[in-house]
């Protein structure tokens, strides 16, 4: 069987009936399973992690897509997690029996798709047209409000779509990509100049982690700050690593940490380097979990 994996992140985190019924039609799509659906007020964003067949997956995407553009005003929009769109970014991960290349057919159809429906549409990571575009963080650069202007850029024509402003759904960023870890570490502290220190620190823009990307964000309802990142790839840099690096940079200014998520799926490989780094189990193997040998 081929598994394939989407992620898509959309722009609201607030409406809970709204999200639900996206949830919905993801789930009535025939042989594809949601995994998740996670919102954030603070962030006003939602993530549903949902895998399947590729057709089917590319059919659930699609009524994502549909129900997002139809519900979503980007013109309102504020949030403290960057975004350019109603449908923000939709990756294409290949778990099983699915090659890059077969991902990236998807993608392509995706990407297409949306494109027919006036929005404007990028390809990034391992679907990029352009190396410049291979970094989300590049072609979400601006975020929405840069958006009018950035489409009068020649060299910013969208992959797909039309090179038109679309004030109500903003544009899309459309990818394959190694499966990433959305990873928060939550801190007891209400500076977020403090966090984006913090954040600094790790992410690879200045100087951190190769594989982190990383902001500071205000969670006021929980009155704390946060350091919101993206592990692109947990093999090479591990999630206990970047984790004790915060909390080492954390307690610099004398604060601790309060709590951390995942946002999203996780592969089980991920956690292998936690129980090791944590419980010292150095030769623990995911192999040992009873539920992967069930699933082989």
């Amino acid at each position: 069987m081929k598994v394939l994996m989407c992620v898509p992140n959309i722009s609201e985190g607030k409406n809970l009936v709204f999200i639900n019924k996206i949830a919905a039609a993801i789930s009535s799509t025939e042989k594809v399973k949601l995994l998740e659906a996670s919102s954030d007020s603070d962030h006003h964003r939602s993530v549903f992690g949902f895998l399947g067949e590729p057709d089917q997956v590319l059919e659930a995407v699609k009524k994502l897509a549909d129900l997002a553009i139809e519900g979503i005003d980007m013109t309102g929009h504020r949030g403290d997690h960057p975004r350019m769109g109603a449908v923000d970014v939709v990756p294409f991960i290949p778990l099983r029996n699915v090659t890059t290349d077969e991902a990236l057919t998807v993608a392509r159809s995706f990407g297409e798709y949306l494109g027919s429906k006036g929005v404007p549409v990028y390809y990034y990571e391992d679907a990029a047209t352009v190396e410049g575009r291979r970094n989300l963080a590049a072609v979400r650069k601006g975020q929405y409000e840069a958006l009018q202007a950035k489409l009068k850029d020649p060299a910013w024509a969208p992959d797909s779509g039309p090179a038109q402003f679309n004030p109500k759904a903003g544009a899309t960023a459309v990818g394959v990509r190694f499966p990433l870890i959305a990873f928060n570490v939550n801190l007891n502290s209400k500076d977020l100049e403090l966090a984006n220190k913090i954040a600094r620190g790790v992410r690879h823009l200045n100087g951190g982690y190769r594989y982190v990307r990383a902001i500071g964000v205000n969670l006021t309802e929980l009155g704390l700050v946060q350091v919101s990142m993206n592990l692109t790839n947990y093999l090479k840099t591990p999630i206990h690593r970047v984790m004790e690096t915060i909390r080492s940079e954390a307690a610099r200014y004398g604060i601790s940490i309060a709590g951390a998520e995942f946002v999203g799926p996780v592969p089980l490989n991920a956690l292998e380097e936690l129980v090791r780094f944590y419980l010292q189990a150095h030769d623990f193997s995911v192999n040992q979990v009873i539920e992967t040998n069930l699933l082989e």
